[in-house]
C-alpha cells in the first residue's frame, strides 16, 4: 500500500508537496491545471527520469499501479486500430482453478509472514539508525571542539569536517592502541605552535651541568682522627682526655712570646701556664698536624669554589623546553644542592673537629640525575629544531597523534555503537535470509499460477464483460468483438473499420473505462501471476453528461469501493466492521464537487474508517495537496439547487440532486431523522411515494431506484421536495434557495 507520494520539480509542481495516506481509498479534489495529470502520469511512469525527483513509499516488488488517465486512452486507442486482449481466469478447469486458489492463499500467508519480517527489520533498521545518529552527533563534537576556538588543531580535520558521516566513518575504521597516547592535546597544540607560530623558532641546547669537585668527596682525610705528637710531654694527657681539638682552639689564647712568670691559664683561670707547658702544648701539634688541616681546608676552598661554579636554576628556565621538564628538573636540582652544600659543611666541621671521623655524600649519581634531565630537554629541542626544518612531516605526525587520541578518547561511544551495530547486523542477515526465503517460496507459488493459468486464459469473458458493461450504460449501437489472440476491436453494426475513431468524447471516455475495468478485473499477459493492484483512476467523468457522471460513479463505487462485514470482536465482545477490497488500494482524481460528492461516502463513522479527502490546489508557489474535509463539499450545495431548477435535466440527475442538498441539509447541518417528517401529511400520500424510497437511499441500493424513469415525475418530484422543507419548518430556506 503506498503510504506517501512526494511530486517535487515537475510542471506545476514548483517545491515538495506530500500526500500521505493510510487508507485504501483515497479521493482527490482539484480544479483543472492544479497537476492531476501530472501527479497520475508520475503513479504511471514512475521511472521516467522527469520524475526523479519525486518519490513513493509503501511499493515493493509485490505491488503493479493500474492508471486510468488521458494518457492511458492516448496509448491503448489512438495509437492502436485495435485493443489489447484481457485474460481472466476460467471456471472451466476446476482442478487448475483449485491449485491457483490454493497458491494465491500461500502467497497470502507467505506475504503476510513476510510484512512482519519486514517490518521487524525496518524496526531494527530504525533502532540502529538512532543509535548511529547518536554515536555520530557525540562524535561530531571533535569537528565543534577543534574547528572552532583558536583553530590550532583544525587541520587535523581536513576531510572530515564536512559531514557527520565522513567524521564518524573515519573514527570507527581507526584501531584503538592498547595504551593510552602519551602526548596529550595541549602538547599538541604546544607543537604545531612551536613550528609554525607567529614566533616560531629554534632552541639552543642546554649545557649540562659540571662538578670538578666530586673526587674531593672520596678522599680518606675525612675519615683520618687527626691528632698531635704523640713524643710530647702533654700527648698521654690530651690522648688520656680526649679533647685534643679543645686544646688547639684555645692556643689562640696564649700568649705569642716567653713569659718572665706564670699566667692565669684561659681554662681553669689559675696561674698555670709556664714557658714549658706552652711549648709542650705547641710542640703537640707538630709540622704534619697542620698540614693535613692545611689539605682540608685547600679542599673545602676548591670544593666551595666548585659549587659557586653551578649555574643558577634561573639559566635553565630560560629555555621555552624547560617547562616541560620543570618539576623533574627541579626535584634533582634541589637534591643535587643540598648534597653538594651538605658536604660542604662536613668538611668545615672536619676543620673544626679534625680528630673525629668525616663520610662525605658521593654527588656523582645525583649529578647524573640532573643531567640526565638536562639530555631530554636537549633530546626535545633537537626534536623541535628538526620540526622546524620538516614541518610537513612533523604536521603529518602531529595529524596521526590527533587522531589516535581522539580514537582513545571517543573509545567509549565507538565501541559501544560497533557492539549495536554488529549486534543488529546479526539480526538483520538473518531477517534478510528469512525474507529471500519467503520470496523463494512466494516465487515458487506464482510458478504454479503461471503453469495453471496457461490453462484458464479466455479472452472471450472479457469481451462479453465489455459489451454488457456498454448495455447496462444503456449504449447499444456499438459493441467490442475479437480480432485476432489477445485483441479485440470495435465495431457499429456492419461497419467494422476505424470506428473507434467516429465514437464521441464521451463515448470514447466510456468505452475506454470500461476496458480499464477489465484490466483491474483480469490480466493482461497469461503469465501474470496476481500481484496486489493498486488503481489510479484520474478524472473519468471527463466529456461526460450528468446521467452517465451518475452511472459512472455508481461503476466505481460497486468495483472498487469495499464492502462491509459486522463481525464480532472475540476479546471484547463488540461488533466491528470489517471491509472486504478487492483492490489492494485506489486513487480517484476529478475536478468536478458533483462527482466528488457522489463517490463519497456520506456516513461519518464509515467515511473514517475507508476514506481519506485530499484537495489540490495551485497558486503563485506551486501546487500542493491539501487534507479536505467532508463538510467542504458544501461549495456544490448551491449548483445542486441550481440543478432541481431546471426540468429540463436528466431525471436521475435532479433526483439525486434533491436527495444530494437533503443529506446535507438534514443530515449534516440540522442533524435530523427523514422518516419523522415523511410519515406526516402530506408527505405520507402515494403521490410522493417515489419520492420518498428515492430519498431514503438506506433502503435501497445507490441510484438503482430511479432507474426507472418511468416513476420519476418532475411535478410530484418539485412538490415532495418542497412539502420536505415546509413539515420540518425550513419553508423559509426552501424558498430563498429555489429563487
Amino acid at each position: 500500500m503506498i503510504t506517501k507520494i512526494n511530486i517535487n520539480k515537475v510542471a506545476s509542481y514548483k517545491s515538495q508537496t506530500t500526500l500521505e495516506t493510510d487508507k485504501a481509498l483515497n479521493l482527490i479534489y482539484g480544479l483543472n491545471g492544479t497537476g492531476k495529470s501530472t501527479l497520475s502520469n508520475y503513479l504511471l511512469k514512475i521511472t521516467d527520469e522527469k520524475f526523479k525527483d519525486c518519490s513513493v513509499e509503501g511499493l515493493d516488488e509485490n505491488h503493479e499501479i493500474l492508471v486510468y488517465n488521458q494518457t492511458f486512452i492516448q496509448e491503448n486507442f489512438f495509437e492502436s486500430e485495435s485493443l489489447k486482449g484481457i485474460f481472466t481466469l476460467s471456471k472451466e478447469n476446476k482442478e487448475a482453478e483449485t491449485k491457483i486458489s490454493s497458491a494465491q492463499k500461500e502467497i497470502g500467508k507467505l506475504d503476510g509472514e513476510k510484512i512482519k519480517k519486514n517490518e521487524e527489520l525496518e524496526s531494527e533498521k530504525i533502532s540502529i539508525s538512532q543509535k548511529t545518529e547518536n554515536a555520530k552527533s557525540i562524535v561530531w563534537k571533535i569537528k565543534t571542539d577543534y574547528s572552532g576556538g583558536d583553530r590550532v588543531l583544525e587541520f587535523c580535520l581536513e576531510g572530515h569536517k564536512g559531514s557527520k558521516d565522513n567524521l564518524f566513518s573515519h573514527i570507527i575504521s581507526l584501531e584503538k592502541f592498547t595504551e593510552k597516547p602519551t602526548k596529550s592535546i595541549d602538547e599538541l597544540k604546544n607543537e604545531v605552535q612551536e613550528i609554525m607560530g607567529e614566533n616560531a623558532q629554534k632552541y639552543t641546547y642546554v649545557p649540562k651541568i659540571t662538578f670538578s669537585s666530586s673526587s674531593i668527596e672520596t678522599e680518606n682525610i675525612f675519615k683520618k682522627e687527626i691528632v698531635g705528637n704523640e713524643n710530647s710531654s702533654v700527648s698521654q694527657l690530651i690522648t688520656q682526655l680526649g679533647n685534643s681539638d679543645w686544646v688547639k682552639s684555645g692556643l689562640k689564647y696564649l700568649p705569642d712570646g716567653p713569659l718572665k712568670e706564670n699566667k692565669d691559664c684561659p681554662f681553669c683561670q689559675e696561674k698555670t701556664i709556664s714557658n714549658e707547658l706552652v711549648e709542650s702544648i705547641k710542640d703537640y701539634f707538630d709540622a704534619s698536624y697542620e698540614a693535613d688541616i692545611n689539605s682540608i681546608k685547600t679542599s673545602l676552598e676548591e670544593y666551595s669554589e666548585s659549587i659557586q661554579q653551578i649555574p643558577n636554576k634561573t639559566e635553565f628556565e630560560a629555555n621555552p623546553k624547560f617547562e616541560v621538564f620543570k618539576k623533574d628538573f627541579e626535584i634533582k636540582f634541589s637534591a643535587f644542592n643540598q648534597l653538594v652544600k651538605f658536604n660542604k659543611k662536613k668538611i668545615e666541621e672536619k676543620i673544626k673537629t679534625p680528630s673525629l671521623a668525616r663520610t662525605l655524600e658521593n654527588s656523582t649519581k645525583s649529578l647524573e640525575e640532573i643531567n640526565d634531565v638536562i639530555s631530554k630537554m636537549n633530546a626535545s629541542i633537537l626534536e623541535h629544531n628538526n620540526n622546524i626544518d620538516q614541518k610537513a612531516t612533523v604536521k603529518t605526525t602531529i595529524k596521526k597523534t590527533f587522531w589516535e587520541i581522539m580514537r582513545w578518547d571517543y573509545d567509549q561511544t565507538i565501541s559501544s555503537f560497533l557492539l549495536d551495530y554488529n549486534t543488529s547486523k546479526a539480526k538483520t542477515d538473518l531477517m534478510n535470509v528469512s525474507i529471500e526465503d519467503y520470496d523463494k517460496k512466494i516465487s515458487e507459488q506464482r510458478s504454479i499460477i503461471y503453469e495453471q493459468q496457461k490453462k484458464t486464459v479466455n479472452i472471450d469473458e472479457a469481451v462479453a464483460s465489455i459489451n454488457n458493461g456498454l448495455i447496462d450504460l444503456g449504449i447499444t449501437d456499438f459493441k467490442i468483438e475479437n480480432h485476432s489472440d489477445n485483441l479485440y476491436k470495435i465495431v457499429r453494426g456492419e461497419n467494422k473499420e476505424r470506428v473507434f475513431r467516429s465514437l464521441s468524447e464521451g463515448e470514447k471516455m466510456i468505452i475506454s473505462f470500461l476496458y480499464f475495468l477489465e484490466m483491474c478485473r483480469g490480466k493482461q499477459e497469461a503469465t501474470d501471476t496476481g500481484k496486489k493492484k493498486i488503481i489510479v483512476i484520474d478524472d473519468p467523468i471527463s466529456s461526460l453528461s450528468h446521467i452517465y457522471i451518475f452511472n459512472i460513479g455508481r461503476l466505481i463505487k460497486k468495483e472498487f469501493f469495499g464492502e462491509k462485514e459486522t463481525k464480532k470482536d472475540e476479546e471484547t465482545g463488540e461488533r466491528i466492521n470489517i471491509w472486504n477490497y478487492k483492490y489492494e488500494q485506489v486513487f480517484i482524481l476529478t475536478h468536478s464537487l458533483y462527482f466528488f460528492y457522489e463517490i463519497t461516502e456520506t456516513k461519518h463513522e464509515e467515511r473514517k474508517e475507508t476514506q481519506k479527502l485530499f484537495r489540490l490546489i495551485k497558486n503563485n508557489n506551486g501546487s500542493s495537496f491539501q487534507r479536505m474535509k467532508y463538510e467542504e463539499i458544501q461549495n456544490d450545495y448551491q449548483a445542486y439547487w441550481y440543478i432541481i431548477k431546471d426540468e429540463n435535466q436528466p431525471p436521475a440527475l435532479i433526483a439525486n440532486c434533491m436527495r444530494n442538498v437533503i443529506e446535507y441539509f438534514f443530515n449534516f447541518v440540522e442533524k435530523k431523522d427523514l422518516n419523522n417528517f415523511f410519515n406526516q401529511e402530506p408527505l405520507s400520500s402515494n403521490r410522493f411515494q417515489a419520492f420518498y424510497r428515492y430519498i431514503n437511499r438506506e433502503s435501497h441500493s445507490l441510484g438503482q431506484n430511479i432507474f426507472d424513469f418511468k416513476e420519476f415525475d418532475y411535478a410530484d418530484f418539485k412538490d415532495g421536495f418542497a412539502e420536505l422543507f415546509k413539515v420540518a419548518g425550513y419553508e423559509e430556506h426552501h424558498q430563498k434557495m429555489i429563487k
